[in-house]
């Protein structure tokens, strides 16, 4: 991987620049500059042939100045360590900026869930949490589902948990079945939190989103909840959408009912009717009001941030624009929202979740989203605050938003003496 796309060096550079505006103590700099603790681990797993094959999965606490980590869990054929370490990374000034009481953290396992049948993945979900389990718990870090993980697999390692320490746990991990301890809302908090941010950038660029045209890329959770909150909440007319196979364009706007049967039915969206058939890179430079990556990270580089159209940029993804793309999109009065305000809303919903099973007390849909919208609305208006008012300077979204962060757990660190 080249230098200037490995995401951890991308996210060390994001925090040394923020670190560089707000004069960050270099003792405080040189701690958040690394993760707390990094675990890898050996799964053997039972596989359908009565083979033993042998997954590497690994668990990265960032940060826990604020409270226990938290991240998801990714399961995904080419994961690595330094995925992980940015991932935890970004974590960490996402629970921050949202102000929820959790530090920074992420695991992945390398594997390919596409290729497994039921009984093996439920298996590595169980070994994984074993091999695990002595370095998370509700009051130590909290997992979560992500790429390829899913409700039922938070379901199985919360189980796995249960089982080695003796007793129901089910503030151990969030993106759980409502039916066993999960939150209302959870699925898609994601997406919506990412929508409400969208509602203010639009009432701050004066963009009516009855009228405005969307281009997705991403058809995976983010990216289809994405589409349908903004075509029933907003009004507004999605025109393009990718998978990691292609996708589809129309300027008189998309269906997504026949787009997610197609998908369900065939894996793929890129053969849809009467739409013209687009690549992931043509997407970007489609000539829309609001371009979303909801996919993966590294899609807007110096190389394709010249040739962005789009009047507000929309990170549902993690880590989608690389930091010489985002001084272009700045420089070029490109609204870029970055992505851990833009895609906190599935974090803070865990949050909830958390703590409600900590409770044991449960809310509805409608409070759940209620208090989603609250705490992101603020978190978009102290970035835009901050990102106006700082030392009489000029600073992207993303430096503002590191800014808030960082100072934040900063001050935790310094409280508990830790400089």
């Amino acid at each position: 991987m080249p230098e200037e796309l490995d995401p951890f060096k991308i996210s060390q550079e994001q925090l040394d620049t923020a670190a560089e505006l707000m004069k960050l103590d270099k003792e405080a700099h040189a701690i958040l500059r690394e993760p707390k603790r990094i675990v890898t681990v050996n799964i053997p797993v039972k596989m359908r042939d009565n083979s033993t094959k042998v997954f590497t999965g690994f668990r990265v606490l960032y940060n826990d100045a604020r409270g226990p980590g938290k991240g998801g869990i990714r399961f995904h054929p080419q994961e690595n360590i330094d995925t992980v370490k940015a991932l935890s990374a970004w974590m960490t000034w996402k629970c921050s900026l949202a102000n929820i009481p959790f530090g920074g953290a992420k695991g992945g396992v390398i594997c390919d869930t596409k290729s497994m049948n039921g009984i093996e993945l439920e298996n590595l979900s169980r070994g994984y949490m074993r091999a695990i389990s002595r370095f998370i718990g509700p009051r130590v870090d909290v997992p979560a589902p992500d790429v390829y993980t899913t409700p039922q697999i938070m379901a199985w390692m919360m189980d796995e948990y249960n089982e080695i320490v003796g007793h129901d746990e089910p503030g151990v991990i969030t993106g759980k079945p409502v039916g066993i301890g999960g939150s209302e809302g959870r699925f898609d908090s994601t997406a919506m939190g990412g929508m409400y941010v969208l509602r203010e950038a639009a009432k701050l660029r004066k963009l009516d989103l009855r009228k405005a045209k969307i281009a997705i890329q991403g058809f995976g959770n983010a990216g289809k909840f994405a589409f349908e909150i903004a075509t029933k909440l907003s009004k507004a007319k999605v025109v393009a959408i990718t998978d990691s196979q292609g996708g589809v364009y129309s300027e008189k706007g998309l269906d997504y009912g026949k787009l997610s049967a197609m998908k369900e039915k065939t894996g793929t969206i890129k053969d849809y009717k009467g739409a013209e058939e687009i690549t992931n890179e043509e997407l970007l430079e489609l000539d829309v009001d609001v371009l979303i990556p909801a996919a993966i990270e590294n899609q807007v580089t110096k190389k394709n941030a010249d040739k962005i159209k789009a009047d507000i940029v929309l990170e549902l993804a993690n880590g989608p624009v690389t930091p010489e793309a985002d001084k272009i999109l700045f420089e070029r009065g490109i609204l870029d929202m970055p992505d851990f305000l833009v895609n906190s809303g599935g974090v803070i919903v865990s949050y909830f979740e958390w703590a409600q099973d900590m409770d044991g007390y449960y809310w509805d849909e409608k409070d759940v989203y209620q208090k989603l919208d609250k705490i992101i609305t603020k978190s978009f208006n102290d970035v835009i605050g901050k990102q106006k008012g700082f030392k009489g300077r000029k600073i992207t979204p993303r430096d503002a938003a590191y800014i808030i962060a960082v100072d934040r757990v900063a001050k935790a660190m310094k409280l508990r003496g830790w400089y």
